[in-house]
């Protein structure tokens, strides 16, 4: 199925179901939600239809959506139990949520995120759960570096990645025991909620990399954020301070939460240079200032690894 047919039938499957689940749908607000390679989702109403990246494994996706359906506290709950196929790609149905503004950084819930993630990470781990898959989706950004050639970007970033140890290189089994990770968290796998039954509140979406492994790595995102000067110190403790007061197990035994984010925070932000490298060079524009901040992280990473390894960033 070629990307121009995805769209339309995807958008079709969609209002099937939004009309299924509401016979006198409005049709209000539809469209494309998000459309990259590695996933496209659309919404009609108050249904949203999301093609899997097309290389998802079904048996996998099943077992995550399971996952979600059993913790409706900390995620949006999928709208069946299994994917559906659309020509070869997985589908899934999912409610209507609202995302964070991106345009408005300073509403960033972080202390619900900071309390969703804890409870995640306390949730029972089934012996079916998939593994979580962070480190493989970061080993795969590093790899997508080939494409890009000899571009100066390139060779810190593969240096930093070097100084990683195997299991956040995807090459090892990750630190036990495990919990319930997210796999991908940054704050566009957040929806606000509200209904009769459920008063206005925060989900995670997106189970695509959900699973169990080291919790430390859902909180590696906003670490190498706040290394990287991206988050400001009172957004960070916001987060901190909500995870903890919510009993999340990733830092129990760490004084210096530094002692525990290092690595996850090293492999993300190793994770996120690799794809805005990749990105601005497919696009034909040069590095944009932020994408200098994450590459002079790879640097740092690459030139001090013990330092950072017991140090705090700030």
């Amino acid at each position: 199925m070629t990307a121009a047919t995805l769209l339309p039938e995807l958008t079709a499957r969609a209002e099937d179901v939004a009309h299924t689940r509401t016979p006198t749908c409005p049709c209000g607000a539809s469209g494309t939600l998000a459309d990259r390679p590695d996933g496209t989702v659309v919404r009609h109403a108050d249904t949203v239809a999301k093609a899997h990246a097309p290389d998802a494994d079904a048996a996998g996706l099943t077992r995550r959506l399971a996952l979600a359906s059993h913790l409706p506290d900390v995620f949006l709950p999928p709208l069946g139990p299994a994917p559906a196929d659309l020509h070869g790609r997985l589908v899934t149905f999912w409610p209507y949520g609202v995302p964070v503004d991106p345009d408005d950084p300073d509403a960033a819930p972080w202390e619900a995120v900071g309390t969703l993630l804890a409870l995640l990470h306390r949730a029972p781990v089934p012996e079916s759960a998939p593994v979580m898959r962070g480190p493989l989706k970061a080993a795969r950004a590093v790899a997508g570096l080939r494409a890009v050639g000899a571009h100066p970007a390139v060779a810190p970033v593969r240096a930093a990645w070097a100084t990683l140890p195997g299991w956040a290189r995807a090459e090892a089994p990750m630190p036990q025991p495990a919990t319930l990770c997210h796999g991908d968290l940054h704050l566009g796998q957040l929806v606000r909620v509200s209904g009769a039954r459920v008063p206005e509140s925060w989900r995670l979406i997106d189970v695509d990399d959900l699973g169990a492994g080291d919790p430390a790595w859902d909180l590696g995102r906003p670490a190498a954020w706040f290394a990287c000067g991206l988050l400001e110190p009172q957004e960070w403790g916001r987060f901190l301070d909500a995870y903890r007061a919510a009993g999340g197990p990733a830092l129990d035994a760490a004084d210096d939460p530094w002692a525990v984010l290092e690595v996850p925070a090293r492999a993300l932000t190793v994770q996120t240079a690799a794809r805005t490298v990749t990105k601005a060079v497919a696009d034909g524009r040069p590095l944009d200032e932020v994408d200098h901040a994450l590459v002079d992280s790879c640097r740092r990473i690459a030139a001090v690894p013990a330092e950072l390894a017991h140090e705090s960033p700030k």
